[in-house]
This record gives structure tokens, C-alpha cells and sequence, in this order.
């Protein structure tokens, strides 16, 4: 009967023991874990370092030096502009004399195909009557007047057109006012003429025509201008 009892008191020692023991171990654990510090919030915050003088002062440099250096590329481009620009104009300049010469020759062309009427070198019309045709006689190998005439026109005619390719490629251009108001830097007027029915200051006749090189005066053309008709009094 005492062994029996023993036992069960050593049972419900061991029972009531064991959570007592657990939230002591719980509290101290937690109480350990409270006390010990944060290593991470308790380190103090890095000093803000100052810039670095001598840095800035190169980066004020170094953006000074880019800025330069645009303005110098922007003046050589401005320089390789004029440079080509004035070459040109030397060029055309070294060419206006000669050119200037030549159009004296296509004056002399352009008037012996003027000199030449379109009468004379027409082709023969061919007779209306068949039977006219058929019994004049054979044609000869000799060419008369009429046929030199009308081959030599031709050949002037693509003498002249040719000099004018020639000249064109230099950027040398004939222009024809007839129509135009008289403009001084680009005509010359020879004569001037009552017209009815035309304006004063118009050009009605080119004697000359004038000339460009690209974009200046090489030859003025010699033009009459229309001038006002004078009323008749009463």
C-alpha cells in the first residue's frame, strides 16, 4: 500500500514539473533575447563625405574644353563652306574672259542663220499633178544653189548649237527678255519705241541676247524698250 502511493506522487511530481520547467526556459530566453543589442541599429550612421574640389574643377575643365571644341568644329565647317564657295567663284571668274570671247562667235552664227530666210532653204514641194511627175525628166546628181544653201544652214545651225552645250556646261546660259520689264543689271537698251498696246518699260525686241554664269550677269541684252505713246492734243 505505501509503495502504490509513492509511486503515484512521483507521477504527479514529474507531471506538474515539466511546464514549469518549459516557461521558465521560454521567459529566460526571452528576456535574453531583449537585453542583447542590435549590432545593425546601434552602428553609427557614415559621415556625408565632401566633394572633392580638385574633382569639381576638372569636370568645370572637361565641360569648358567640349564647349570650345564644338565652336572650333562649327568654325571649320563655316571655313570649309567659304573656302569652296570662293572657289567656285575663282573658277567662274577665270572663265569669264574666255567665255566672254566665245559669245562674240555665237553673235556671228546667230546672224548668218537670221541672214538666211526660210524661203530659200524649204524643200522643193512636190507637183500636184502625177502625170506632170511622171514625164519631167530624171533627176541629175548635180545639187543646186538651193541644196548647198539649205546643208550649209544646217551645219551652222548645229555649229551653234553645239557652242551653246559647250558653254552650258560651264553653267553659261543664254536668256531672251522680249516680254520682260526692262531690269538694268540684266538689259541693255539700245533703242526706245512708241508701241501702242504695250506698256512702258517693256521690252519688245533683242538685238543681242544676254548671258549668265550661274548666278551673275556675264552679258547684258541689248534690247529696245517700249516707251509711252504721246497723246495728241486737241
Amino acid at each position: 500500500m505505501l509503495r502504490t502511493t509513492t509511486t503515484s506522487f512521483s507521477r504527479v511530481t514529474r507531471t506538474l514539473g515539466r511546464p514549469a520547467f518549459r516557461c521558465f526556459a521560454d521567459a529566460a530566453s526571452s528576456t535574453t533575447s531583449e537585453s542583447t543589442p542590435d549590432p545593425a541599429k546601434d552602428a553609427p550612421e557614415p559621415a556625408k563625405q565632401e566633394p572633392d574640389p580638385a574633382l569639381i574643377k576638372a569636370q568645370e575643365e572637361a565641360a569648358d574644353l567640349l564647349s570650345r571644341l564644338r565652336y572650333l568644329q562649327a568654325d571649320f565647317l563655316n571655313l570649309q563652306r567659304n573656302s569652296a564657295r570662293e572657289r567656285e567663284k575663282t573658277r567662274d571668274f577665270a572663265i569669264s574672259n574666255f567665255a566672254s570671247d566665245l559669245l562674240e562667235t555665237v553673235d556671228v552664227l546667230s546672224l548668218a542663220l537670221k541672214s538666211v530666210p526660210a524661203s530659200a532653204i524649204a524643200p522643193p514641194e512636190p507637183p500636184a499633178d502625177p502625170a506632170a511627175e511622171s514625164s519631167s525628166p530624171a533627176p541629175t546628181t548635180t545639187k543646186s544653189a538651193q541644196d548647198h544653201l539649205r546643208e550649209l544652214h544646217t551645219g551652222v545651225e548645229m555649229t551653234q548649237r553645239q557652242l551653246l552645250q559647250t558653254l552650258f556646261k560651264y553653267h553659261i546660259k543664254p536668256f531672251d527678255p522680249t516680254g520682260d520689264v526692262f531690269d538694268p543689271n540684266r538689259h541693255e537698251a539700245l533703242y526706245q519705241a512708241p508701241i501702242p498696246g504695250k506698256e512702258p518699260g517693256t521690252v519688245i525686241d533683242c538685238q543681242k541676247i544676254g548671258f549668265t554664269i550661274r548666278d551673275r550677269v556675264l552679258r547684258a541684252a541689248q534690247v529696245g524698250v517700249a516707251q509711252e505713246v504721246p497723246t495728241e492734243s486737241s
